[in-house]
């Protein structure tokens, strides 16, 4: 079927942590609630407000202290992640009762494309959305919205700039009349893909709303930004050709972790502890995922970075692909060893690229990997069998360890 005539919804989730949060908690509906990293942190950030909170100009990234000076009366609750993973899974199931062809694009949206399925359900796109909304609504307790569009672009832009300010949470764009009429005139800084340095640059350029990025010569935006700026011309032009494709929440470039310390370490000593807490979850990961990576990066950074807010980040090429611990936490050592300048470090970050098929790797002639990858999968089966706490390295539970912290937790945050 033609592209211009697919059926693609883009659902997204109302507040979503908050929104299971009151479904489960019938006595908090009315009060304005805030998912918060740690209730009893003032500066942890709030990652969800509901639409009673919102009402109080709290949102989502600032300081719980910060919401509470504009709210006394907010209700800060700790996340469960492991409960929102579970019910986006149930959604996302919910939906594959209509069609087969349901991408997660994040915990709480998800594409899903109906063009092969809408016969079935009258052929009116608007009401099959709303018969998927109040299924949503009755088993999760959780509101949803739908914009509907011709492709991907479109009905994310539908859902984000039109859907969510309306009372029925649907909004159908069904053709270049509506796309002109209801997108071209937002302001530019509310297109997908375009953050706030971006927004300062487009400004510049005299270009204030979508529309007038959209008539913007294309030959313009590629001399000054590349590639970006065809997608820049292309979202604010509504064009995108990518399929709904279920496959893409299992391919997998990278395996990474990244840590918030819960204070500003200054030793090498205690990093170097954190880094074997990260480099042994990696490890773990890439062993359950049977692949293998050739390329570890490092990051890290103090409550401004080292001496720049950006912090620094640098990559090693491994001299064999690897899974393995020791072998991880020693190119991680060289690289923090490499580049830290002795000031306080406050976040840290490991990924393992490159990732190929743990099956085919290359046997080595000299050393005992063959005895870490045993010493590796031993560990894997205690921590499988009795938890993950079941058996750690000695160091991880110091004081400076974050591996106990950590098994709490799902995304760093409490399952």
């Amino acid at each position: 079927m033609p592209v211009n005539n697919r059926i693609i919804m883009l659902v997204d989730m109302e507040s979503f942590y908050a929104g299971v949060e009151k479904a489960g908690r019938p006595e908090l509906r009315g009060l304005p609630l805030a998912v918060v990293g740690d209730p009893s942190v003032p500066s942890s950030a709030v990652l969800a407000a509901c639409p009673v909170a919102k009402r109080f100009g709290i949102r989502t990234g600032e300081r719980l202290s910060s919401a509470l000076a504009k709210c006394p009366a907010l209700v800060p609750v700790r996340p469960r992640m492991g409960d929102y993973i579970e019910i986006s899974a149930q959604i996302a199931s919910i939906l594959e009762a209509y069609t087969d062809l349901v991408e997660p694009y994040s915990i709480d949206e998800m594409f899903a494309d109906f063009t092969g399925s809408m016969h079935l359900y009258g052929g009116v796109p608007e009401e099959l959305a709303r018969l998927i909304q109040s299924r949503i609504t009755v088993e999760t307790g959780v509101r949803s919205r739908f914009g509907i569009g011709a492709n991907k672009v479109r009905a994310k832009l539908a859902c984000d700039l039109v859907a969510k300010r309306t009372e029925t949470g649907i909004f159908h764009l069904h053709n270049e009349e509506d796309w002109t009429n209801r997108i071209w005139p937002e302001p530019v800084r509310r297109m997908w893909g375009v953050g706030g340095r971006m927004e300062r640059h487009l400004h510049a350029l005299r270009i204030l709303t979508i529309g007038e990025l959209a008539r913007t010569p294309l030959s313009k935006l590629r001399a000054r930004w590349g590639v970006n700026g065809e997608v820049l011309w292309r979202i604010a032009n509504g064009i995108d050709d990518s399929p709904v494709s279920p496959w893409t929440r299992t391919e997998h470039k990278e395996i990474g972790t990244t840590i918030t310390l819960p204070r500003s370490y200054r030793s090498a000593a205690e990093i170097e502890t954190v880094l074997l807490d990260l480099c042994t979850e990696i490890g773990r990961r890439a062993r359950r995922m049977k692949c293998m990576g050739d390329t570890l990066s490092f990051g890290a950074g103090g409550e401004g970075g080292y001496r720049r807010s950006e912090g620094v980040r640098r990559r090693i090429k491994l001299a064999d692909p690897t899974d393995i611990t020791a072998e991880l936490y020693e190119a991680a050592l060289n690289l923090f060893r490499g580049s830290w300048d002795g000031m306080p470090i406050k976040r840290l970050s490991v990924s393992l690229s490159g990732l190929g098929r743990a099956e085919v790797y290359q046997p080595s002639l000299f050393g005992n990997r063959e005895q870490q990858r045993a010493i590796d999968r031993a560990m894997d089966e205690i921590k499988d069998r009795f938890g993950e706490t079941a058996i750690v390295r000695g160091r991880s539970f110091t004081e400076a360890g974050r591996a106990k912290d950590r098994a709490e937790k799902i995304g760093g945050h409490y399952k």
